[in-house]
């Protein structure tokens, strides 16, 4: 570790790693003895091989048996459901097209699962979003099994699926795996105007048809949404993780580098990248403590979303990594903000593209110690390469990728240097007391909205709570409790539906907040909301123990979250319990009832909400 690494980031590297020696020791060893094997078609029987390229062109079959050259597996989550995924269609012929260019193979091993929260937001849905996550690793685990290839490229981008991918990779941690991008849509309706729109419709000043004209306006072609969610702040951390293609993440579909892209990923998971061949290192090796440490300081410097402090848990895990929100917090302390992008801001990811993007933000934290430099990449240059921006150089005939270094800062409104941050610290917080342990995003709630005191108002449902604003029940100064929402209760959906009515509250000038066991959007903000409270009400969590009118005090600067009773009257308290006719209406329904024993062995938010372990 480079003695000019921060102290903070240092130490909690360091934590990090004596508490998982033994885990990834383990995890290591076993990456060392699946790779000491012969590659697949030497090592299985006849008819395994010839049942695994029967479907292949006669060529490719004599490349991978007679030639013994290197087959990739192409893992895809492609949809057409997802506007961030469509574009994935085409992408397996342009890789198997330039594999053959390299004298390689390329076979789609399986295809992923892959919902979209945009759709599902707000209906029983929701609660398989979670663990679809585990359901892709499982699915990604399922095509890497027939254990055929020499490499793996992973075609995915939003929010569970590429944790999921991830992690489904990295229990084939001997491969070496690159994740392959598709980026995100034009800007469209801007992401203030269209919540604007959301609170008008809230308030019964705009009717569905002018909703609906607005949201169209904003998600209205192929690519990720343009908000910095939870997908976009996948792409960021892929980046900070050395696992793209340097600068890729935020190309845009219909970009004239976007293929280009594509077939480089290829060249660099057989390690031909560039003017002289190299080894891409397998992703088990990759993935180490220093990677997930600079994975959580690119989620912190841009404001990411609160998801990952769930998503990336289980994704260290998966790598023999222990990480929990105490390390998140303390990186937190030194971490600065470096970008405002929505909903930290009024910019779109295009805009903080156009501002120097992931790179500019990468170049900052490593030249300043905040990220470690002595890390393994996909490419042979390290993480300082991820730095750097692509184009396309030469004549329109011979067009080729080039990077250079990141422009100077372009916009200081969207992307800020350390020197000059829009923060001293990152944008999340952690919270404790006699409610248990929570997460809240700090980044873009107002400054004197950091601390809320107020009565509860208790919910065993984001519908109830819907219900009550449109009542006209909230017209005061109220923290919301919205419990029974953890992974084992219902799988923890998003609550992204209660943003609107409570910005409404919150615009009237009355003090609100939420409490909940439950996820807020990667896309939600300004409302403070403390979230992932663990252990979660179905566990006999703190929250059943709320009731109506207790005083909930919220700091976000002393990192508390507390109801104001004295200790005795708080532990005699009795503990409420989720009705038995709600437990199964929570659990039954469109495919709910599939999911009862990722329910009944999840842990808890702060453990990775892990149905596998």
């Amino acid at each position: 570790m480079s003695s000019s690494t921060n102290p903070t980031v240092r130490d909690v590297t360091d934590r990090i790693r004596e508490r998982s020696h033994g885990l990834r020791s383990a995890y290591l060893s076993r990456l060392a003895e699946v790779r000491s094997r012969d590659r697949g078609s030497d090592r299985m029987g006849c008819a395994n091989v010839a049942h695994a390229v029967a479907g292949i062109p006669a060529n490719d079959k004599f490349r991978v048996v007679t030639e013994r050259a290197p087959n990739i597996g192409i893992v895809t989550a492609y949809n057409d459901m997802l506007s961030a995924h469509a574009p994935y269609q085409g992408y397996p012929d342009i890789i198997k097209n330039e594999a053959r260019s390299l004298g390689a193979t390329a076979q789609v091993a399986g295809g992923v699962p892959a919902m979209c929260d945009g759709v599902t937001q707000g209906t029983p849905g929701m609660e398989l979003s979670l663990f679809s996550r585990d359901l892709i690793a499982m699915s990604t685990a399922v095509a890497l099994t027939h254990d055929m290839f020499d490499a793996a490229l992973m075609l995915g981008v939003c929010d569970k699926i590429v944790p999921g991918l991830l992690i489904g990779a990295l229990h084939f941690g001997h491969l070496p795996t690159v994740f392959v991008p598709a980026g995100p849509m034009p800007s469209g309706l801007s992401n203030s105007a269209k919540s604007k729109v959301r609170e008008q419709a809230a308030q019964g000043l705009v009717g569905r048809q002018g909703l609906l004209d607005a949201e169209m306006a904003a998600y209205h072609t192929l690519g990720t949404c343009t908000f910095y969610g939870t997908a976009n702040s996948n792409q960021m951390l892929l980046e900070a993780m050395g696992l793209h293609v340097p600068g890729t993440a935020f190309i845009q579909p219909g970009d004239a580098m976007r293929e280009t892209l594509t077939r480089e990923a290829v060249r660099t998971v057989l390690g031909k990248a560039g003017e002289a061949e190299f080894n891409c290192p397998p992703i088990g090796e990759m993935v180490d403590e220093r990677c997930i440490v600079n994975a959580m300081v690119a989620l912190l410097a841009t404001g990411g979303s609160t998801n990952h402090l769930i998503h990336w848990v289980a994704v260290a895990r998966a790598a023999g990594i222990l990480i929990d929100w105490d390390d998140f917090s303390k990186l937190s302390d030194v971490v600065p903000l470096l970008t405002r992008v929505y909903p930290n801001g009024s910019a779109d990811v295009n805009e903080f593209q156009a501002s120097g993007g992931p790179g500019l933000v990468i170049g900052e934290l490593v030249d300043a110690g905040l990220m470690h430099a002595d890390v393994l990449t996909v490419r042979s240059g390290g993480i300082r390469e991820f730095a750097n921006i692509p184009s396309l150089a030469g004549e329109s005939e011979e067009k080729r990728l080039q990077w250079t270094p990141g422009a100077a800062l372009q916009n200081d409104a969207v992307t800020r240097t350390v020197a000059d941050p829009f923060s001293a610290t990152g944008g999340l917080k952690l919270l404790s007391g006699n409610l248990g342990r929570s997460v809240i995003k700090v980044s873009s709630v107002p400054d004197d909205r950091h601390v809320i005191e107020a009565p509860a108002r208790v919910f065993d449902s984001q519908a109830a709570l819907q219900k009550a604003f449109t009542a006209g029940e909230l017209e005061r100064d109220v923290v919301c409790v919205v419990r029974w929402q953890g992974p084992q209760a219902n799988g923890m959906p998003e609550l992204h539906k209660l943003t609107p009515p409570l910005s409404v509250l919150q615009g009237k000038g009355f003090r609100v907040a939420l409490v909940t066991d439950g996820r807020m959007s990667g896309a939600s903000g300004k409302i403070p909301a403390a979230i992932h409270v663990s252990p979660e009400a179905a566990a006999g969590g703190p929250l059943a123990k709320v009731r109506d009118g207790d005083l909930i005090r919220l700091d976000s600067v002393a990192g508390t979250l507390a109801v104001l009773l004295p200790e005795d009257e708080w532990a005699a308290r009795e503990v409420a319990t989720l009705s038995e006719a709600q437990r199964i209406a929570d659990g039954h329904g469109l495919g709910r009832e599939l999911f009862a024993g990722m329910r009944r062995n999840a842990l808890t938010a702060e453990e990775g909400a892990c149905s596998w372990l």
